[in-house]
């Protein structure tokens, strides 16, 4: 997976050690009711389906990171609707041996064009899903990137804060 080069500068100078970085999900919707799906990859890395996931670019607005990630990872236009969740993800140690924690934005975005296609090595797949099979535990995803899809899905009136 493709390391964004701020931080391959950052570990010239820190190693392996635990870099605090601020993350973002892009839970991208289209259609109506029974028709809604919601635009998921599989990720090179785990072989695992999740939202569009990513980091935030030094000077980069968090939500302009969200829509950018979309169109790198999946070929996709799309537009943020609203923040609906900021949380920390547990540690995480990369198969690279780095260390990094995330403050997570996750981002509902409504599609505007474009069809999914693997826009960069970071994954292996890109299409819709319906909503209804997501809500029903298919594909199977780790449980943080269902919860973060789930809230989307909601869509609550306030940003949540913390675990879900």
């Amino acid at each position: 997976m493709p390391i964004p080069e701020f931080i391959v500068e950052l570990r010239r100078h820190v190693g392996h050690a635990p870099l605090w970085l601020t993350g973002v999900t892009s839970v991208v919707l289209r259609g109506e009711g029974d028709e809604q799906q919601v635009l998921l990859v599989r990720r090179a890395d785990t072989d695992e389906w999740s939202p569009v996931t990513g980091i935030v670019e030094p000077g980069q607005e968090v939500h302009e990171s969200a829509v950018r990630e979309v169109m790198e990872e999946a070929s996709v236009v799309a537009e943020v609707e609203r923040l609906v969740w900021v949380s920390t993800t547990e540690p995480v140690r990369h198969a690279n041996g780095d260390e990094a924690q995330y403050v997570d934005h996750t981002f509902r975005l409504r599609w505007v064009s474009g069809e999914p296609a693997v826009g960069d090595d970071e994954n292996l797949e890109a299409r819709w899903w319906p909503v209804r099979g997501v809500r029903e535990g298919v594909p199977s995803m780790r449980a943080h990137f269902g919860d973060r899809v789930r809230v989307a899905l909601d869509d609550p009136r306030e940003v949540l804060l913390g675990p879900a």
